[in-house]
């Protein structure tokens, strides 16, 4: 029995670690997709796909994957894939934002629709929470084996356009204007590698999930994940210390 458990065990850890790399995958390829589509899918010519890429070798992503979704942007490969962005409330009336990429919408919004209901949420209409979130441009800069202070970081995101900055420990977290992200991103990517350049939305305020509502809201989020035609969840939900 202590050798089936051993087993066990590390189909167990083998399965969380598939399921890791398998989320990694997937913002990979929404970001592999969301580069091509706004810069062309040629990386000589479009550094932002240049630096997805290069994430995604460091990721060990195959190279099919990654065509693959740099020809999902180029209308490549036979089918047609919309963008499209769900907005709900989860437990507690937290808002929550899904944003797919599909090529069959009736099944996305199926799906969407069914992990809200699962989990004691419900969709919403269009516009009902997305005015509870700021879409910003979002620069991430790591600070491992980076000589670089506070001070003289942040006049460099200054001078490169960027509104605004917080550190910690790890990492430099960099915010513009949507319109600005390109023009910030290309003038820090002369000095420093970075390792995320995206836009995204941040929520304005939080809503607190109460302890007995924990496990529906982190079900809900995790059934969301989950589908592969989901590319982002956006919250604006508060968990107890404990549940995070």
């Amino acid at each position: 029995m202590s050798g089936h458990s051993k087993w066990h065990n590390i189909q167990g850890r083998k399965g969380a670690q598939d399921k890791k790399r398998g989320k990694i995958f997937q913002k990979l390829s929404r970001d592999l997709y969301q580069a091509a589509k706004a810069g062309g899918p040629e990386p000589d010519g479009n550094p932002q796909l240049r630096l997805v890429i290069d994430k995604a070798h460091s990721a060990n992503m195959p190279k099919d994957n990654i065509q693959r979704a740099i020809d999902k942007a180029s209308g490549q490969g036979g089918a047609n894939y919309e963008e499209i962005t769900y907005e709900g409330y989860g437990p507690a009336g937290t808002a929550i934002m899904v944003s797919c990429l599909t090529d069959n919408k009736n099944r996305t919004a199926a799906a969407v629709r069914s992990a809200f209901s699962h989990h004691g949420g419900s969709l919403g209409s269009n516009g009902s929470v997305s005015y509870m979130f700021d879409r910003k441009g979002y620069i991430v800069i790591l600070r491992d084996g980076l000589d670089v202070d506070e001070d003289s970081m942040l006049m460099d995101v200054l001078d490169a356009g960027g509104e605004d900055m917080k550190s910690d420990d790890d990492q430099f977290e960099i915010f513009t204007a949507p319109s600005d992200l390109t023009t910030v991103r290309d003038a820090l990517q002369e000095k420093y590698d970075l390792d995320t350049a995206e836009v995204t939305m941040f929520p304005q305020n939080k809503t607190a999930v109460p302890s007995d509502k924990v496990s529906q809201y982190t079900g809900l989020i995790d059934e969301l994940d989950e589908n592969d035609d989901v590319q982002d969840v956006y919250e604006a939900a508060e968990l107890p210390e404990a549940a995070e």
